[in-house]
């Protein structure tokens, strides 16, 4: 496997669906029902057979051209007898790599254009961009919140993970590709853009209409709380993730706090690497995670062994919107029992994804490569961590800017620091350990 192509394990977008081929409208060839002869006889041309030209030929490989002759018939009839012409070849090559990506069946496989890759890359690099400042899931009919990021005009204006916008700017966003309305949602800042949002629980649709902004993301923010504890938000595991958090740590442990509480809520991931480095900072020794492959090999991925905060106690927060590189932390911690999971059932993606560039700066492509399993090979895919104190936020919490789930953090750790009771939690379901291969 090509290690140079960086590894991904968060920054969801989707398979972008495709229509329903021959819906509506007449076939060629359709039979009328009294004659039974063709609606178009002696009005169409004889184009005769599909052929593929001797520069295809022998611009595909030898091994290769019996499969793509299809392709490149199929190619040759759209430039030769679509009605609208001429065609826009560029379009079309991405049309042909999003089906066959999506003909993978696999959510997490899929094309990335020029500007969903330019956006998602500008998020884990540190870069700069100008939008609403949330990430989005791509999978779906509608563009979905994951998690608004701190501090932004997503946040402010009150969106929640699990949000769908259903219409940008009065426009029903119903069969539009996700990359089409992900565009529509980013622009300048200072200019607005309405939303229209379809909430879980809500009888009817939400409005915002939010100022667009210049969005920068810092992946590690850090203060000391009462009783000396140190409270890090880490918010993606991105390039800059493991030199803010050396940061954060400095001027953190530099006040001697008594125990940590790790923020994971709303951090969709980032890169395997850094999830490494991150958690070798609270684990002396052993194995993070098991990266394991379709062929049953299983990879190894050991703690740095030069960890700072090896001996503090740790509670880690975590909610329905922590994902991928957050849950390979969020796993290792409470699989070690270095940390109490505190908070709501976290996402549940355990799949590891390497983003290939694509040449003349078109896009890239995202493929999923393996699997990931905790310490104790638990598979979480599509079940998620189970907190040990659950804790909910109900609309009522957010909107008087309360967060219950912070406050049992606390309660916790002091429980944990003072010997005890800790906070009693709803019963959450529980991670079956997984011993045979992974599918």
């Amino acid at each position: 496997m090509n290690r140079d192509i960086k590894v991904i394990l968060g920054m969801f977008a989707s398979v972008i669906l495709l229509s329903g081929a021959f819906a509506g409208g007449f076939i060629v060839g359709h039979l009328t029902p009294a004659t039974g002869q063709s609606l178009f006889e002696n009005v169409l041309p004889d184009y005769g057979a599909p052929t593929v030209t001797v520069e295809q030929q022998e611009a595909t490989p030898s091994e290769l051209q019996t499969l793509f002759a299809p392709f490149w018939e199929a190619w040759n009839i759209v430039h030769e007898r679509y009605v609208d012409q001429p065609v826009d070849d560029v379009v079309l090559m991405r049309g042909a790599i999003t089906g066959m990506m999506d003909a993978l069946g696999d959510k997490q496989t899929f094309y990335m254009d020029p500007e969903v890759y330019e956006h998602e890359t500008s998020i884990l690099t540190g870069r700069e961009y100008e939008g609403i400042g949330a990430f989005v899931d791509i999978d779906g009919e509608y563009l979905t919140i994951i998690s608004p990021i701190e501090g932004s005009p997503a946040e402010a204006a009150g969106l929640k993970p699990g949000d769908k916008i259903i219409a940008i700017d009065d426009v029903d966003m119903k069969g539009f590709k996700p990359e089409e309305a992900l565009d529509k949602v980013l622009g300048p800042a200072g200019t607005t853009v309405k939303l229209t949002i379809s909430r879980e629980g809500e009888p009817a649709p939400l409005e915002f209409v939010i100022t667009r902004a210049h969005i920068v993301v810092p992946s590690v923010t850090g203060e000391m709380l009462e009783n000396n504890i140190a409270y890090i938000d880490i918010n993606s595991f991105g390039e800059k993730t493991t030199s803010e958090l050396d940061a954060t740590l400095n001027e953190l442990l530099a006040q001697n706090p008594r125990g940590v509480i790790i923020d994971l809520r709303n951090n969709p991931g980032g890169y395997l690497t850094t999830a490494v480095d991150v958690a070798s900072e609270f684990i002396q020794e052993g194995v993070v995670l098991y990266e394991q492959y379709g062929d049953g090999q299983r990879d190894p991925f050991e703690a740095n062994s030069n960890g700072r905060a090896t001996d503090l106690p740790v509670v880690v927060l975590i909610n329905e919107g922590s994902a991928s590189a957050s849950e390979i932390l969020a796993g290792a911690l409470q699989d070690y029992e270095r940390a109490i999971l505190v908070g709501v059932q976290s996402y549940g993606k355990g799949s590891v994804q390497q983003w290939a560039p694509l040449s003349d700066n078109q896009g890239a492509a995202r493929v999923t490569v393996a699997k990931w399993l905790t310490p104790k090979e638990r598979a979480i895919d599509g079940i998620g961590l189970a907190p040990d104190v659950y804790v909910a936020i109900s609309n009522e919490d957010y909107e008087a800017n309360l967060d219950p789930q912070l406050d049992a953090a606390i309660e916790t750790i002091l429980a944990i620091l003072n010997q005890t009771a800790i906070p009693t939690s709803q019963p959450t379901p529980q991670v079956t350990p997984v011993t045979t291969p992974v599918p």
